[in-house]
């Protein structure tokens, strides 16, 4: 890996996702985690803070950057619940079938090479009536945004981990065999509307 991909890389990301606009939205969906939970991409810890210790048994954490695991070291550290990383892609999810009560992915569609294959993945793992709680941001309505974010996404995503700014995660999230129970779209308050273009909610396996 070089300079960019081991250090700036990982800066980067790790600012734009501490960002308060980010912050706010991820205290409105991660305190519903409950039971053993599985976050995919957990980075550098920045949903760690809002989980309910009350009633989180064990959190795992993929992520298969050894640059963001080493930031999320004092974050992981404050954790209250047992913990365990697991260092392999998203699409290689290793537990066992119905082994989790809740998924939770913020800011990860956008990024993994093989989504709806990570997808069925999630869904394979979670229990039945299992939760995938999401936090995504992606596609825009308006025509000439999603225009925009077309034009940006092949230069966007060698600058930002592979990241999509025109993925649509609700039909991710759906063609996966999802039933999504709530959802809210909308463009997140002080950010960029090419990038800040979120979808949140619950689905159900």
């Amino acid at each position: 890996m070089g300079l960019y991909a081991s250090f700036i890389e990982p800066t980067l990301v790790s600012f734009a996702c501490s960002l308060a606009p980010i912050r706010r939205e991820r205290a409105k969906i991660v305190p519903e985690a409950a039971g053993v939970v599985l976050e995919i991409g957990f980075g550098s810890g920045h949903n760690a803070p809002f989980y309910d210790p009350k009633k989180v048994n064990r959190l795992i954490a993929l992520e298969p950057s050894a640059a963001m695991r080493a930031r999320a070291r004092r974050r992981v550290e404050a954790l209250p619940a047992p913990f365990e990383w697991i260092d392999l892609k998203a699409e290689e999810i290793p537990l066992d079938t119905g082994s989790v009560d809740t998924v939770v992915t913020t800011f990860t569609l956008c990024t993994i090479p093989d989504a709806p294959r990570a997808l069925a993945g999630m869904r394979r793992v979670l229990k039945p009536a299992g939760k995938l709680l999401f936090l995504e941001h992606g596609a825009a309505p308006d025509a000439a945004v999603r225009r925009f974010q077309d034009r940006l996404d092949p230069l966007w995503g060698k600058l930002a981990g592979g990241c999509h700014l025109n993925r649509d995660p609700l039909a991710l999230i759906g063609a996966a065999g999802f039933t999504v129970a709530r959802a809210e779209q909308r463009y997140a308050k002080g950010a960029p509307r090419f990038a800040g273009f979120l979808s949140s909610g619950v689905a159900i396996a």
